[in-house]
């Protein structure tokens, strides 16, 4: 009976949860701020709805451990090696610099060491489920913004596992901290070297045994030992659940299975974490705001403008552009969701107390709120990169307005924007036709790729007119965009038509909703790469389908017709025979005509093969052509090498008309066998797998 008030409760916050989680999504709100809204409405501080906190928050710890089971399933230790180079200094600078200014504020507002370095810690980790769905939705991903954010987030993903071996140190004394790390690090060691052990060894024959039992159920079963297991072994040795769970998704992510367990755990992973979310929004505590507001207000500063303003520098500092770290500090300015976890775990360990960790969470969940809302105005506002406009001459890398003094204007030339995979083969067809191109791009190393190939590109802003000038815009012949940002795409066709209103504007957009906006702020041509895309794939589907070449035609002009146009005349992969089942039947055969042959002097009319044996005559090889197709009316000579089509009846009948005069079978056998082979290794393809050509 116990369990019947927690299930009513537990009710009511998934019933909550997606009611104020669909309001807000009218609102563009991401569903992670819904569940936050929810807990704060239900929860003790709000309508006190939900009185079990302890249990929920049961159910929260074990959505975090499968959370950080999911992350460790997506940073095997192959990927880790690939991309610790791409993510490394560009997060050590951000967390640094974040963990740095927090600590050193907390201690010298009165706040004791260990205390301070949980503050530092928790600054500096932001919310990988927020942000990365804000940039998802707004396809900035792969923006150079985008790129440095994710890097952040990835290094802080990583950081959480140190960071939560220190915590529990924190509340002692200097010395008692050093040596408590020490014999802390020495655990984790022991346990990663055996856990590696285990993944190397054990657990892919283990996974091998439970899939040959083909259950779905069993096989999820013993991801979740292998999860739960690891975290529960890890708290054995004296470490945090945390840590075990992370090195648990590692070891299923270096096996063969790692795809199919993130499939199945991920509803499961879902639900709990929503609850996770839910409980973290019980912690909003209003009263801390009206009671303390200052120091609720300072909180909130420190996560959207301090943070903020110290992961733009950090961007700044990998020679990110003055939009690219504006955009990316905005992106990282919030409480992250380990961050609660870390502060949990350091108030069971007494480093702080629930009251002192109140005003920290209403701090931090407001941010959590107001991230979306500042993800989507910060592209429209550009105070923030011109005040950093100033520090890029500091980043070492040649602008647009850096162009030789000696060297001509540039005229008649193509200016690309954008020199990721598009850019770089854009500019390589114009300079493969001799044609001159100026390419400019926000990215650093983009830069300094192109250079060392020897391509005319520049760092510079298109969103800037004076960009745009340098690259002599006005007197180019054309502008392509091939950029990765459609908000400063569109800024860019704004300047480029008050700049440059002559100059056709080529660009590409992701989706063809965007075209008519796009062709409105005055683009000429606009390619939606959803729509090539699907042509495309409907072009080689109805290929595989075996339908015919004027109606696939018919087909991608009728979609063009309701999309795009193009200018390009439309190509279908050609089917091999073997790919055409239709045709299983039809065997392609060759014989090679002997001299003593009633073939040689005679056409395939004059023998009449057609029609007596139902065979075609599809081509002849003579010495080194092909008569393809041959006339009907050539008399065959010695050597030709004839290829029949047919079914096998048919190409047998027509061998017979090739048989060599009696005395000679044994040779023109061994010829035609031997003839047989080559045809089927040239590839026709006619027949099947495992059967050997008719008359061979």
């Amino acid at each position: 009976m116990g369990q019947v008030p927690l299930l009513g409760e537990l009710a009511i916050i998934a019933i909550l949860s997606v009611a104020v989680t669909v309001v807000l999504a009218r609102l563009r709100v991401p569903t992670v701020a819904g569940l936050l809204a929810a807990g704060a409405v239900v929860g003790p501080f709000g309508l006190a709805l939900v009185r079990s906190v302890p249990a929920i928050e049961i159910l929260a710890e074990v959505g975090v451990v499968l959370l950080l089971f999911t992350i460790g399933l997506e940073f095997s230790l192959a990927r880790l090696r690939h991309i610790f180079a791409q993510v490394a200094l560009g997060g050590v600078l951000q967390v640094a610099l974040t963990a740095s200014a927090a600590t050193g504020i907390a201690v010298a507002v009165g706040e004791p060491l260990g205390r301070g370095v949980l503050y530092g810690f928790v600054f500096a980790l932001s919310s990988t489920a927020i942000v990365l769905r804000a940039l998802a939705e707004r396809r900035e991903l792969d923006a150079p913004h985008g790129r440095f954010i994710v890097g952040a987030l990835i290094f802080q993903d990583l950081l959480v596992v140190p960071m939560v071996l220190v915590v529990p140190l924190l509340g002692g004394g200097g010395d008692g901290v050093a040596a408590g790390l020490g014999v802390a690090l020495g655990k984790a060691a022991v346990v990663v070297i055996a856990t590696l052990t285990v993944a190397r060894f054990v657990v892919p024959r283990v996974l091998a045994l439970v899939d040959a039992s083909h259950s779905r159920e069993v096989f999820l079963l013993a991801i979740l030992a292998l999860c739960i297991g690891t975290a529960w072994l890890t708290s054995l040795a004296g470490l945090s659940l945390a840590l075990g769970a992370f090195l648990g998704g590692m070891v299923v992510a270096d096996t063969e299975y790692g795809h199919r367990a993130m499939g199945d755990i991920l509803p499961l992973r879902d639900a709990f974490v929503s609850v996770f979310f839910v409980s973290l929004g019980m912690l909003f505590d209003a009263r801390v705001v009206f009671e303390e507001p200052g120091l609720a207000v300072a909180l909130l500063a420190g996560f959207v403008v301090g943070k903020g303003v110290l992961a733009t520098v950090a961007a700044m500092a990998m020679r990110f552009p003055a939009r690219a770290a504006w955009l990316a500090g905005v992106g990282l300015a919030q409480f992250g969701e380990f961050g609660f976890v870390l502060a949990r775990l350091a108030e069971e360990r007494g480093v702080i107390t629930r009251a002192e960790l109140a005003p920290l969470m209403a701090a931090g969940i407001a941010s959590m709120f107001l991230t979306p809302l500042m993800v989507h105005v910060a592209p429209r506002i550009t105070a923030g990169e011109r005040l950093l406009a100033p520090l890029e001459r500091l980043i070492g890398v040649r602008g647009v307005d850096e162009v030789d003094a000696g060297a001509a204007a540039p005229r008649d030339h193509v200016v690309i924007v954008g020199y990721g995979v598009a850019g770089r083969l854009a500019a390589e067809a114009l300079a493969a036709i001799g044609a001159r191109a100026v390419v400019l791009d926000l990215d650093a190393e983009h830069v300094r790729g192109g250079r060392a190939a020897g391509v005319p590109i520049y760092y510079a802003d298109a969103t800037s007119a004076e960009a745009l000038g340098h690259a002599g815009l006005p007197a180019a012949r054309l502008l392509v965009l091939l950029m990765n940002d459609p908000a400063a795409a569109q800024r860019v066709v704004d300047t480029a038509r008050r700049l440059a209103p002559s100059v056709p504007v080529l660009m590409r957009s992701r989706f063809l909703g965007e075209r008519g906006t796009l062709m409105a702020l005055g683009a000429n041509d606009v390619v939606a790469e959803e729509v090539e895309g699907a042509v495309e794939v409907t072009a080689r589907m109805l290929r595989w389908m075996e339908v015919p070449r004027d109606v696939i035609d018919e087909r991608v002009a009728a979609m063009r017709a309701a999309t795009q146009t193009s200018e390009r005349t439309p190509v279908v992969p050609r089917n091999l025979l073997r790919d055409v089942r239709a045709l299983d039947d039809l065997k392609l055969e060759c014989v090679r005509v002997r001299p003593t042959s009633p073939a040689v002097g005679a056409s395939s009319a004059g023998l009449r093969l057609r029609s007596v044996t139902g065979a075609l005559v599809v081509a002849v090889r003579r010495g080194e052509r092909v008569l393809e197709p041959p006339d009907p009316a050539l008399p065959f000579a010695a050597g030709d090498v004839v290829y029949l089509a047919g079914d096998r009846p048919a190409i047998a009948k027509a061998l017979a008309l090739f048989a060599p005069a009696a005395g000679d079978e044994p040779a023109a056998a061994a010829a035609n066998s031997a003839d047989g082979a080559a045809a089927a290794a040239e590839g026709d393809g006619s027949a099947p797998a495992g059967e050997p050509p008719a008359g061979t």
